[in-house]
């Protein structure tokens, strides 16, 4: 893509619209290519085992709303990690966060994601709100890196450590951390949704994804036990 780009910007001819470049890189993927390896979907059952056995450390309430924020909003790592305060909008029924750029918004176009309020632990709002009362952020990135006695630091979590921070949580649930990374929250939702007898046509509207084949890549699983314990927050689809 930045080959076709760099060409077409200096008016010459597209490299890769030869056939023999063409050609070429069908054999390379025939050659080396293979399945993308899956990881397992954080699954609402487990989100909500992970989330009552929390307690109300800053590094809890952090993670917690790392968890939550980033299932409910099927967000990437990438996505997580950069939401800035300036774009969370909290309101009494639901809250929208703006996704200034992401993997398939090269242009920045953006999108705006909203997420209702549900009853019960696992409302991602209200676990939210209560992040934010704590670490007294009202600028800047919302999910921050502490210190080892959980002191809020000015510098962000990256997208490794919320990877990092998945795998830590699902294991002290007795999970194959193995198994899991950042991309099991916005594949967990997916799952979940699919479960739950949601429209595609509502899923794709939620996470961004442009075609059924690009979601189909993030299901799972689905079995009916996962359909009959989906979190609340799914409601808002159906």
């Amino acid at each position: 893509m930045a080959i076709r780009s760099a060409h077409k910007s200096r008016g010459l001819p597209d490299p890769s619209a030869s056939e023999l470049v063409r050609l070429t890189l069908r054999g390379i993927r025939r050659e080396y290519g293979g399945p993308q390896r899956q990881v397992a979907a954080l699954t609402a059952v487990d989100l909500l085992t992970i989330t009552c056995m929390l307690g109300n450390s800053t590094k809890d309430v952090r993670d917690a709303a790392i968890l939550l924020v980033g299932f409910a909003g099927a967000f990437r790592r990438s996505e997580l990690s950069a939401i800035d305060r300036k774009d969370v909008d909290i309101r009494p029924a639901a809250m929208t966060i703006t996704i200034r750029r992401s993997k398939t918004d090269q242009e920045r176009r953006g999108r705006k994601v909203a997420i209702p309020r549900s009853a019960g632990p696992t409302c991602p709002v209200a676990v939210l709100e209560r992040w934010l009362a704590l670490s007294g952020i009202d600028e800047g990135l919302i999910f921050r890196r502490l210190t080892k006695v959980g002191r809020v630091l000015q510098k962000g979590i990256s997208a490794e450590a919320l990877a990092l921070i998945i795998k830590q949580r699902v294991a002290q649930i007795g999970k194959d951390a193995s198994e899991y990374s950042g991309h099991s929250l916005r594949a967990g939702f997916v799952t979940n949704a699919v479960a739950a007898g949601v429209p595609t046509w509502r899923i794709k509207t939620h996470t961004g994804h442009c075609s059924d084949s690009a979601l189909e890549r993030y299901v799972r699983c689905a079995t009916s036990h996962d359909g009959e314990v989906s979190l609340e927050l799914l409601a808002q689809f159906r």
